[in-house]
């Protein structure tokens, strides 16, 4: 058999090489596969009451002397995916009174603890980043000696080689504050987690772009603020103005009218006018005794609760009787039967009204002497039913007046009108037609030769001479003299 050659040999030698080597690798990669060997089951274990000051991977224990040691419950998922959050589930059952984590979830000040995660590849979260820590206390049941507290605490996992990773979290250490104000200090358990890589199980991974980015927004929130009290501030003037306007709008009450006055006082006034009006010297006697009439009239229905103006004469003779008790005197011989003593008759009343009646009805023309005395008789009727300060007193009478004191003095001096100024005439002027004497002409004076040339043959120096008038003349002249003066017509006119 011929031996082989050493070029043969080699390529023989190089698979062998080569297949020890795989061997090796693949028996390598199964021990390190058995060093790992299976995830333990998650760990939830029961402390009850550990040494204090034990120290735990970086964590130390503190609990006062002589308090009881808090029990922690804590669990943690044994899989997990890179970068990618992990819940770490504590339960935490202390006394009650007390309070776990007292500065609450800010954990910015936990500055080792968060030292000691990175190092094992572990990260916490912002708390404000949607992954934030929660601790809620169950409510106190009264058949329970304690209290209990869960604390949910999310770790992100960066392991720090790619591919499959075994991570261990650390323990983490749980502030608990006792009603006494002391810190007692526990840690949680070590937790094994294997973390596996996103993209383990896809073939030919490539890497991703980033996302399109998302629009962002500033959120003015003074702005908004501004505008929300500013709205709210228009709603309120809206409203205010509304109400001012309304309140503006509204019809402003009237002042109360003023008390009315007396009727005897109106009665009064109103026959004084009629006194003053001049009525008598213009000889409207009808309507002096008419406006004196319903004066009287006017009052007695004011007075006694009638309507005296469109009330006949026997319709207020009748509401005399019936409402005038104690101021009209009805029977002449008995005065007690009406209260006070009544200061006027009814007859007088009567006869007065009646005479009214006729000059208003019967077209009658007073004379002056009647209108006379027909305002101081009302004036008297007026004063006689007025109320009086004494009303226990008996008042008489008062006694028929003749005339109206200013009534008599306008009769005895009637009115004249005052005469025209006498007009002024000039020597040379000559008289009208109508005041020379009946048969009388007016001719103009003649003037004969010689006056004519006499202002010519006059001497120079003489004295100049008027012309002489002739018979003629002096005698219109004499007549225009003594002719009686022109009395103006009646009426006073010129």
């Amino acid at each position: 058999m011929p031996k082989p050659t050493t070029r043969a040999i080699r390529p023989l030698a190089f698979g062998l090489v080569c297949f020890a080597a795989l061997v090796v690798l693949l028996l390598g990669g199964a021990g390190a596969s058995r060093a790992q060997g299976p995830a333990p089951a998650p760990s939830a274990t029961t402390d009850g009451g550990g040494a204090t000051g034990e120290s735990t991977y970086g964590c130390v224990e503190s609990i006062p002397k002589g308090a009881q040691r808090p029990i922690v419950l804590d669990t943690f998922p044994q899989r997990g995916t890179s970068g990618w959050a992990a819940t770490l589930s504590i339960t935490v059952r202390h006394g009650k009174g007390e309070r776990v984590l007292p500065s609450g979830l800010d954990l910015s000040s936990a500055v080792e603890a968060k030292k000691i995660l990175k190092q094992a590849g572990f990260l916490i979260p912002d708390q404000d980043g949607g992954a934030g820590a929660q601790i809620w206390t169950e409510p106190d049941e009264a058949d329970k000696p304690g209290a209990t507290t869960h604390l949910e605490l999310p770790v992100v996992l960066l392991p720090p080689n790619p591919g499959r990773n075994a991570m261990m979290l650390p323990p983490l250490p749980v502030a608990v504050a006792r009603a006494n104000g002391e810190i007692a200090t526990v840690c949680t358990h070590n937790h094994p987690i294997f973390v596996e890589d996103p993209i383990a199980n896809t073939p030919d991974a490539m890497p991703k772009l980033n996302p399109d980015a998302l629009p962002q927004r500033e959120e003015w929130t003074a702005l908004k603020k501004a505008l929300g009290w500013a709205l709210l501030g228009l709603v309120v003037g809206a409203i205010l103005a509304v109400l001012v306007w309304r309140k503006l709008s509204q019809p402003k009450p009237l002042p109360p009218p003023p008390p009315p006055r007396p009727p005897w006082e109106v009665a009064l006034e109103e026959l004084d006018e009629v006194r003053h009006a001049g009525l008598l010297e213009v000889e409207r006697y009808g309507e002096y005794f008419d406006r004196t009439s319903d004066a009287l009239r006017r009052y007695l229905g004011a007075r006694f609760g009638f309507d005296g103006l469109e009330s006949t004469t026997d319709e207020i003779l009748a509401a005399l009787k019936k409402q005038a008790g104690g101021f009209v005197r009805f029977d002449a011989s008995d005065k007690s039967n009406f209260g006070p003593a009544p200061g006027i008759s009814h007859e007088r009343i009567a006869s007065f009204l009646r005479e009214c009646d006729l000059v208003k009805f019967a077209n009658l023309t007073p004379s002056p002497e009647q209108c006379a005395k027909s305002i101081a008789t009302g004036e008297a009727i007026v004063r006689a039913t007025m109320p009086t300060s004494g009303g226990s007193s008996v008042a008489d009478e008062p006694p028929a007046p003749e005339l109206d004191p200013v009534a008599a003095a306008q009769l005895r001096a009637p009115f004249e009108p005052p005469a025209p100024p006498k007009r002024v005439r000039s020597p040379y002027e000559p008289p009208d037609p109508d005041e020379l004497p009946q048969g009388a002409t007016t001719q103009a004076p003649e003037v004969t030769a010689t006056d004519a040339t006499a202002p010519t043959s006059a001497a120079p120096g003489a004295p100049h001479e008027p012309p002489k008038a002739s018979t003629s003349d002096a005698t219109v002249a004499s007549d225009a003299t003594s002719a009686p003066p022109r009395e103006p017509p009646e009426g006073g006119a010129s």
